[in-house]
């Protein structure tokens, strides 16, 4: 890592699982020598501000608080982040600028802005701490960060599974706490616990929390474009089959498309078939809208994800993402172009013949298919009170 006072590399650490978090960003400071953490605490953002703390292994070198904005901790956050980064990047000294975020912020809403800072910042490293025995426990809890006393915002309505689930999937590197960073009230974890983080996190590169690893982890550069790449429903890294220690990930890919009415009224056991399932898929009905499907702690959000690229006129191409046009083009199909169901379902104990025959029972029957596209449109629009709430 260089020292250069006109770069100051930056690294980005997250994580629900506190205590782990906190324990691995000590274990940078004390390693990486002429490194600094910043930490902005949301805690007390009800009383109108966040306080930031700036530390280096020694303790704390300074602190300070930033106004809310518009209600908004997380957004006070991104605000005087770049700022205090600056101002340490031009007070030299520093070889690493650690920003461990508070546990509800996740990494992919920070590490945009700090790229596009530009210079005297670079973004060399974005990770999320996890304790390997909490991560069932968290797939799987429904509750709202409000409840939780998470919330970044008056409004946020995130629950704690689906914020651990994309802190998990979008970092190059996770950071496995083991017993040393853990923290002593936690048990620890089994085997199924590593192969079902292992199977939900397959693109990350898993490094242990503690010693000299993780700084090293942190200083091999992050790419931004393809982070959000790695994430979008059209051209996500899914989990790949997988069945260790009792932990099992399913991988269901057909080319024609549900029945939406059917789809319906099974999505309540789909969803609550695995701890985590995503991925994308196409209803009859809406034969040109590419929809994803994100699912943790049994509560699933169906979205559109904006068009299929079959159904884009050829000039359009030209403005989609390289990487997206690459992942249509590996199972493009002669007549369906890109449409096609692609999900995954990770959990232990997943009963793998019967999600797959539920899905397989979602599908358009050979009658149905037959009839053609036009005839699919009039099918029961079953998905209206998720896709189009206000209509």
């Amino acid at each position: 890592m260089s020292g250069d006072r006109t770069r100051l590399p930056v690294a980005i650490v997250a994580g629900l699982h506190a205590d782990a978090r906190r324990a691995a960003v000590d274990g940078i400071l004390r390693t990486v020598p002429g490194s600094v953490a910043l930490h902005h605490d949301l805690t007390y953002a009800v009383d109108g501000s966040v306080r930031r703390t700036v530390r280096d292994a020694g303790g704390l070198l300074g602190a300070g608080e930033a106004p809310l904005v518009n209600d908004c901790a997380c957004c006070a956050l991104r605000e005087d982040l770049v700022p205090e980064l600056v101002r340490l990047a031009e007070a030299g000294g520093h070889r690493l600028a650690v920003v461990e975020l508070w546990d509800s912020v996740e990494p992919h809403g920070m590490a945009p802005v700090v790229a596009a800072a530009g210079a005297p910042l670079t973004l060399t490293g974005v990770a999320t701490v996890v304790d390997p025995a909490l991560v069932l426990p968290y797939l799987c809890n429904s509750d709202d960060l409000a409840d939780a006393g998470l919330a970044a915002a008056p409004a946020d309505r995130r629950t704690v599974a689906d914020t651990f689930a994309r802190q998990l999937e979008y970092p190059t590197v996770i950071a496995v706490a083991d017993d040393g960073v853990r923290g002593e009230e936690h048990e620890a974890a089994e085997d199924s616990d590593h192969a079902l983080l292992a199977q939900l996190t397959p693109g990350a590169r898993k490094v242990p929390a503690g010693g000299g690893a993780l700084g090293a982890a942190l200083s091999e550069g992050f790419d931004v474009a393809a982070a959000a790449a790695r994430v979008h429903p059209a051209c996500a890294l899914l989990p790949q089959e997988g069945d260790e220690h009792g932990v099992r990930t399913v991988v269901w890919r057909r080319e024609r498309p549900f029945h939406p009415q059917r789809l319906h009224a099974a999505l309540e056991d789909l969803t609550c078939a695995a701890a985590r399932s995503r991925g994308r898929f196409w209803l009859a009905d809406r034969p040109d809208t590419l929809l994803s499907w994100d699912a943790a702690g049994g509560a699933l959000c169906v979205e559109s994800a904006g068009p299929w690229l079959a159904s884009l006129p050829d000039a359009a191409w030209e403005m989609v993402p390289a990487e997206r046009r690459a992942a249509a083009s590996v199972d493009w199909h002669p007549e369906h172009g890109d449409r096609g169901q692609y999900l995954t379902f990770t959990a232990p104990g997943l009963d793998r013949d019967g999600l797959l025959a539920l899905l397989d029972s979602c599908l358009l029957t050979d009658e149905e298919y037959a009839a053609g596209r036009s005839r699919w449109q009039q099918l029961p629009h079953a998905f209206d009170d998720l896709l189009d709430p206000a209509a």
